[in-house]
């Protein structure tokens, strides 16, 4: 399952597009959940067409090997007395499977959000401040790797932001605590 950003314009919009049908005459599979918590509502819809025609019409030339469908993910969120809703596309060898994909695209953006937020704490990657052309994503590899060796670390007994803090007094020339 991959997910479609603009940057792939002409697959972006033959999804959108076909998303965009009266999808009561087109075979698909629906599936939705609402979850409550943390001052907020969250939907998320997700419509997945498998039908040949319309498989044939995103993936003109067989640019994509094993399309088996093409999915659209609706999240509503609403926080107090605002809503938002943003919609997400995804091709993926899976048949029509909403529930499946559904739950697919949640584990991967609870993935993206841990992810997110170890950096951040740990790395304190929001705050950077540079601005040379490749740094910043020069510097986001380095993170990662940093972040795996200490995750594969047994020895330190401490949380990432422990074995950074321990890291850091070490290299400064200070005895860890």
């Amino acid at each position: 399952m991959l997910s479609v950003k603009k940057s792939q314009p002409q697959l972006y919009e033959d999804i959108a597009e076909t998303f965009s049908l009266d999808l009561e005459n087109i075979s698909h599979d629906f599936s939705e959940t609402v979850d409550k918590g943390h001052g907020r509502i969250e939907a998320r819809k997700c419509r997945v067409i498998s039908e040949p025609d319309y498989l044939n019409y995103v993936n003109e030339g067989g640019r994509w090997k094993n399309l088996s469908s093409i999915a659209m993910v609706e999240l509503e969120r609403r926080v107090a007395c605002e809503m938002t809703v943003e919609s997400r596309f995804y091709i993926s060898s899976l048949q029509n499977d909403a529930e499946r994909l559904l739950a697919t695209t949640r584990r991967h953006w609870s993935t993206e959000n841990s992810l997110h937020w170890v950096l951040d704490i740990s790395f304190r990657e929001d705050e950077s401040r540079v601005r040379e052309v490749n740094a910043h994503e020069n510097l986001a590899v380095i993170r990662h790797m940093a972040l795996n060796v200490l995750k594969q670390d047994r020895i330190v007994k401490a949380s990432i932001k422990g074995k950074c803090m321990l890291m850091n007094r070490l290299i400064h020339g200070q005895q860890p605590e």
